[in-house]
């Protein structure tokens, strides 16, 4: 409690990194990125509903906007306008108010601790989380962290901790799929680092053709249906999404249409984000020699932390309340992983020094005597 309000326990963290590297045992060419989660302090039945904006700002927001209007731009259309559309599905209407209020959602918040988020993953109970985001090299030393609540997606919190790993200058980055995002994908690559990320399965529903399928000319900024019809561009949306509709005329007599759309204007609509390049460069490498063991490596390096820290550490549960006390434990729990490693790294050093000092004075010895 002495330290509270302070960056202590993250200098304590620095101060042993510092070592580390001034010891020579890191390798910053290589830095794999992931996150677990950390159940809160806080008993899952007392909450309480609050409302959040529904559209938070994101790191990219603005830079997607200029590359939004310039491609509306060159396409003939007119920029977006500031303000909602009265004909959006997410927007609060405000009474048939001319400046509606931004849309806004229900949140389930912990009156136990309001800092916590709420966390449900797979077949996993729901709980109060924390979100734990790190990073590590190839041979599991961590070189940062930041903290999160638990609902708070991966690809929205990774510009904390990359801001973090920039001085290391890597040249790869490895990440698992809650990374692969077009904003991400280009953040790195404008940077010089390879992304080294894995394959994401499309969504598409069972027995309609896949996104694949439909193919992209890039010449006539248009897609290619199995019909051998074209989808042309119709606009670019909010998200940085361009639109390609194909002729409902022409699709309600194509043989492909129960494998292909459900809509009742029977007009199919394929959607391609503006950054697009981004995600097939990611690919691209995907394919590289040698990228498929590296991200394979993800099970040996940063997994492996989480494992330790959780099994050996205490961190699968935390005592403490408040993102502040939170990241006081994970600075710590870290620091002490880094100082293990490399207290028995350097004790096997010496020993290893000690064993050759008595080998090369037994031999002296020995060659004394032969002569």
């Amino acid at each position: 409690r002495r330290f509270e309000g302070t960056d202590l326990f993250e200098q304590i963290f620095q101060e042993i990194l510092i070592q580390c590297m001034n010891n020579n045992v890191i390798s910053t060419d290589e830095i794999f990125v992931d996150a677990t989660h950390v159940k809160a302090a806080a008993n899952r039945k007392k909450s309480k509903k609050i409302l959040v904006a529904k559209k938070n700002a994101r790191f990219y927001d603005d830079k997607l906007r200029e590359e939004i209007d310039a491609d509306r731009k060159a396409h003939g259309k007119k920029p977006l306008k500031d303000k909602y559309n009265r004909d959006d599905d997410d927007m609060n209407s405000g009474g048939g108010s001319a400046f509606p209020d931004v849309p806004m959602k229900e949140q389930k918040q912990s009156t136990v601790d309001p800092e916590s988020g709420w966390f449900h993953k797979g077949e996993h109970k729901e709980v109060f989380a924390y979100a734990i985001e790190a990073a590590c090299d190839r041979n599991g030393w961590i070189l940062g962290y930041t903290v999160h609540p638990g609902n708070e997606h991966d690809s929205r919190t990774f510009p904390t901790l990359y801001e973090k790993l920039k001085i290391f200058n890597p040249h790869k980055l490895i990440a698992d799929a809650g990374y692969k995002t077009p904003a991400i994908a280009k953040l790195l690559i404008d940077d010089g680092i390879t992304p080294v990320m894995p394959y994401t399965r499309p969504m598409t529903n069972r027995g309609f053709f896949g996104k694949k399928e439909y193919v992209y000319d890039e010449y006539y900024d248009t897609y290619i249906c199995p019909g051998d019809q074209m989808l042309k561009y119709s606009t670019t949306n909010r998200e940085g999404y361009r639109e390609y509709k194909s002729n409902p005329n022409i699709c309600k007599d194509c043989p492909y249409l129960e494998q292909c759309t459900k809509s009742k204007s029977h007009q199919k609509v394929v959607t391609r984000h503006i950054w697009q390049e981004y995600i097939e460069i990611c690919e691209d490498i995907r394919h590289t020699n040698g990228m498929k063991e590296l991200y394979g490596r993800r099970k040996e390096t940063i997994e492996r932390c989480f494992g330790t820290a959780k099994e050996q550490h205490g961190m699968r549960y935390t005592q403490q309340t408040g993102s502040e006390k939170m990241r006081m434990k994970v600075g710590m729990t870290f620091a002490c992983m880094n100082m293990k490693k490399l207290a028995k790294l350097l004790w096997t050093r010496v020993q290893g020094a000690d064993v050759l000092s008595a080998f090369d004075e037994r031999f002296l010895n020995l060659k004394m005597l032969y002569v």
